[in-house]
């Protein structure tokens, strides 16, 4: 079932909930709809949002897809392939990130080039 619709740029993508991190993940329903102008590092881009919410189950790597968290930096993030921090081609933060949803297909990201405006809504 899709919780959220992810926009990039003139891109439309859909994305669920993950379990593992309800305290960022309620910060950041409560948000919503959020947005902004995406910052793009390798396959990831991230914009500005701040949450109150400390790291929770935080890790640097993450799984292709993933929308995560950056409380240190107040950026939430989306990844969906290697960054310059990755090692072996896992999608790789900056920093531990925690992931609250993923997005269930990433593929029409991999032709994205440069920045762009993403928004995330709760899907209908």
């Amino acid at each position: 079932m899709t919780d959220l619709r992810v926009t990039v740029g003139d891109r439309e993508l859909a994305a669920t909930w993950t379990d593992d991190a309800p305290e960022t993940r309620a910060e950041l329903e409560a948000a919503l709809p959020v947005g902004g102008d995406g910052t793009r590092w390798g396959d990831e881009l991230y914009f500005d949002l701040a949450l109150d919410v400390p790291a929770e189950n935080a890790s640097e790597v993450v799984p292709a897809g993933a929308i995560a968290y950056w409380p240190d930096g107040n950026k939430l993030c989306l990844f969906w392939g290697e960054t310059p921090a990755s090692v072996d081609g896992e999608p790789r933060a900056a920093a531990p990130v925690t992931v609250v949803a993923r997005l269930e297909d990433v593929s029409a990201l991999t032709a994205l080039e440069g920045g762009a405006r993403v928004r995330l809504v709760r899907a209908e």
